[in-house]
């Protein structure tokens, strides 16, 4: 009962974000589970480590906000852009205790992460909390949200 609630309630608060903003969100359907979205997850560290545009295109969706450690915020355009450019190189994507959480066609994980990027030709490596939210939709599990928090 409480996670039928708390799902209606991220989807008003989904649908109503999109509703201010200037992008549409995709319909979800089906159940995600916990497994679908730590492949998902994976799959978007591979595709972003090997800089392989076409499984980025596929993986995030059209309405992805991408809030950094920095708050500078992302959509899907501008941050494939920041990587196809060659400012930013992820080299090493790394996550540890993580829970997922999942209602219905949603799917939040939040746990901490270690990630080597390489900005503007300045390595760094950056600890963070995270959380991010997948949905399962008709062309399959897309990365729709991010935001994390770096670890002092």
């Amino acid at each position: 009962m409480i996670k039928g609630v708390l799902a209606m309630l991220f989807g008003y608060l989904v649908l109503g974000a999109v509703a201010a903003g200037t992008a549409s969100a995709e319909e979800c359907s089906g159940a995600i589970s916990a497994e679908d979205a730590l492949r998902a997850e994976d799959a978007r560290y591979a595709a972003q480590t090997s800089n392989d545009f076409a499984a980025m295109e596929a993986l995030f969706g059209a309405d992805l906000v991408y809030v950094h450690s920095s708050a500078a915020v992302d959509d899907k355009a501008s941050y494939i852009e920041t990587m196809r450019s060659g400012n930013v190189k992820y080299r090493v994507m790394q996550r540890s205790n993580v829970k997922v959480r999942t209602y219905g066609c949603i799917a939040i994980i939040t746990g901490n992460a270690d990630f080597d990027v390489t900005v503007k030709g300045k390595d760094l490596s950056v600890p963070l909390r995270f959380h991010t939210v997948y949905a399962k939709r008709p062309g399959g599990v897309q990365f729709v949200s991010w935001q994390a928090t770096r670890v002092p």
